[in-house]
C-alpha cells in the first residue's frame, strides 16, 4: 500500500508561463476542468487552480498506471474531488486524494486506504487590522484551551503562527472527511507535543483512528495531513468510497504507514509524468 501514499508540491512563484505555455498547459486537461481555471480574474489564482488540476491528473497517472486520457475527476456536491474509477485493485481499496493551496504553494496527498485531508496556509501578517483584531474573528472556532494557548503565545508574530498551526490542522481533519463544514470545530480539541505527536478529541474524547502531521514549508507558510477512518466521511463523499468499514487489524495497516514527505515538483515535471505513457 505503501505507492498509494503520496505527497507532491508546487511552489508557483517559480513558475511565470507566457500565455501561449498557460493556455497549452490548460489544454491539457480535460474540457470541462477549463472554465474551473478561467473564471479566476487574477492571474495568481488561476495559476493555483491550474496547477491544483494537473498535480490530480499527474498523480493518479503515475501512482495507478490509468492511461491520461481515461482519468475522470469528480467532485462531490461539497467540492472534495474524487477519481471516479474502478481499476484501482484491492491493494489500494480507498485510494483517495486531496488538494490545498494558498500563498505560493500547491500541494497534493494521497492515501490508499484511509481518508486525507490536506491543508496549507501562508501566514501573513493582516493588512487592515492588528493581529488581536484578526485572529478575533475566529474565536468561535476554538477550544478554550487552544484559544488560551493562541492568545498568549507571546509576539503578536508568534500569536499569529500559532494561530494559523491550529487552523490548518482544523482545515485539514474538515478536509478529509469531504464535509465542506466548519461549524462545531471549537469542540474540535488538538493536542501536540512540540507540534508533534498531534492527537485530537471531540467534545473531550480521544479520536485514536486520526492521525495528523504538521509541517512548516519556507517563506512563511504551514501544511497540515491529517489521515482517519472513512466511516468519518461525509455521506457524499462516502458513496465514492470502495470501502468504509475494516476491522482494526486491517484499519491499522492504512494509518500506521509511513508519512512520507512532501516532494518538490516544477509544474513541467508534472506536466512531463501527465505525458508519459
Amino acid at each position: 500500500m505503501e505507492k498509494g501514499v503520496q505527497r507532491w508540491m508546487v511552489d508557483i512563484s517559480k513558475w511565470d508561463p507566457t500565455p501561449h505555455d498557460f493556455s497549452l498547459a490548460v489544454s491539457l486537461l480535460p474540457q470541462h476542468e477549463h472554465s474551473s481555471i478561467t473564471r479566476f480574474v487574477k492571474w495568481e489564482d488561476r495559476k493555483r487552480a491550474l496547477v491544483s488540476r494537473l498535480l490530480q491528473y499527474g498523480l493518479v497517472h503515475e501512482v495507478l498506471g490509468i492511461p491520461y486520457d481515461e482519468i475522470i475527476i469528480k467532485r462531490t456536491i461539497e467540492g472534495k474531488p474524487y477519481l471516479e474509477c474502478d481499476k484501482i485493485g484491492m491493494e489500494l481499496p480507498n485510494f483517495n486524494f486531496n488538494v490545498s493551496h494558498h500563498g505560493d504553494y500547491v500541494a497534493i496527498a494521497s492515501e490508499p486506504l484511509c481518508l486525507v485531508g490536506l491543508d496549507i496556509v501562508s501566514y501573513m501578517l493582516p493588512h487592515r487590522e492588528t493581529v488581536p483584531e484578526f485572529i478575533q474573528n475566529f474565536s468561535s472556532y476554538f477550544s478554550s484551551q487552544e484559544w488560551h494557548k493562541i492568545t498568549n503565545a507571546g509576539t503578536y508574530d508568534e500569536i499569529l503562527i500559532e494561530f494559523y498551526r491550529y487552523w490548518c490542522l482544523k482545515e485539514a481533519y474538515v478536509k478529509a472527511m469531504g464535509s465542506g463544514l466548519s461549524y462545531g470545530l471549537d469542540k474540535v480539541e488538538f493536542h501536540h507535543t512540540g507540534w508533534t505527536d498531534i492527537s485530537v478529541k471531540i467534545d473531550g474524547e480521544a479520536m485514536i483512528e486520526w492521525r495528523f502531521w504538521l509541517f512548516e514549508l519556507e517563506k512563511r507558510h504551514w501544511v497540515s495531513v491529517a489521515r482517519g477512518p472513512p466511516r468519518s466521511a461525509a455521506e457524499s463523499y462516502k458513496r465514492t468510497l470502495t470501502q468504509t468499514e475494516f476491522n482494526k487489524e486491517d484499519y491499522n495497516k492504512g494509518l500506521y504507514l509511513p508519512n512520507e514527505p512532501f516532494v518538490s515538483r516544477t509544474v513541467e515535471q508534472v506536466i512531463s509524468v501527465l505525458l508519459s505513457k
